[in-house]
């Protein structure tokens, strides 16, 4: 029995996009998260991230998906190295985030909400 290369593809999408949200969320989400949950004035900064994120992604029309998010995070990701930005090589500051990372940070909480849901 064959399996339509659309099934594929679309799996494999799936996996790729799981995959990169996965490495994100040990990369930063985990810890900032928790900094966040301790935090009020960070985790209301990731909110107001997470709310530019989703509208960027037309989310208040369509349901957000793995691929979105993972895309979104990719580009956003990819936009910051090619001007320079560097991954941070320690531990992050999370009482005076960067931009990039709060906004990495949000693509994570909403990963997380999807996950809920």
């Amino acid at each position: 029995m064959r399996v339509p290369f659309t099934r594929v593809a679309s799996r494999t999408a799936v996996d790729s996009a799981r995959s990169t949200l996965a490495a994100l969320t040990v990369s930063v989400g985990t810890v900032g998260l928790a900094a966040a949950a301790a935090r009020p004035g960070l985790l209301a900064l990731v909110d107001q991230h997470a709310a530019a994120v989703r509208d960027s992604l037309d989310g208040d029309r369509q349901p957000l998906s793995p691929a979105m998010l993972a895309g979104y995070a990719e580009g956003v990701r990819a936009a910051a190295l090619e001007h320079g930005w560097a991954p941070p090589d320690g531990p992050v500051d999370w009482s005076q985030p960067e931009w990039l990372l709060t906004r990495l940070l949000a693509v994570c909480a909403l990963a997380r909400s999807l996950d809920r849901a």
